[in-house]
């Protein structure tokens, strides 16, 4: 007398756990995906803010033909402005005369991984742009 384990019903049960597992890992590929996305964009944010606040130079000493230097409350407000008008929330610094740093921060609001309890991940941005004379195509 063999006795006949039955073994019926237990595919049913895999399926519904690869199911899980790989609507899992999907979700999670959507929602990395996201926040690189989102991470691209709060850093090409940051490199037009920067731009943006790179244009306002002190035009007297270039005029003259000195050394080139960022107008630094023009400057600070110009690239607060793009922030704003972007809708996201950053800082702006000014170092040396000629460079501005603009560092924005955003964040994505995850699609799947709301489920274990994940809601939104952070991204910052960080861009600067430096002013430069050139001649001729060569810096001086």
């Amino acid at each position: 007398m063999s006795r006949h384990r039955d073994a019926r019903g237990s595919i049913t049960v895999w399926l519904a756990l690869s199911s899980f597992v790989m609507i899992f890992l999907v979700g999670l590929a959507v929602d990395l995906g996201g926040q690189v996305h989102a991470h691209e964009r709060a850093h090409d944010l940051a490199a037009q803010a920067a731009r943006a606040g790179g244009e306002e130079v002190e035009g007297g000493a270039a005029i003259q033909g000195h050394d080139l230097a960022i107008s630094p409350a023009a400057a600070r407000a110009a690239a607060q402005r793009y922030l704003d008008a972007a809708g996201v929330s950053g800082t702006v610094a000014i170092t040396n005369g000629n460079t501005i740093t603009v560092t924005v921060d955003d964040s994505y609001e995850s699609r799947f991984l709301g489920v274990i309890g994940i809601d939104h991940l952070d991204v910052t941005g960080t861009a600067t742009a430096r002013l430069i004379r050139t001649l001729g195509g060569n810096e001086r």
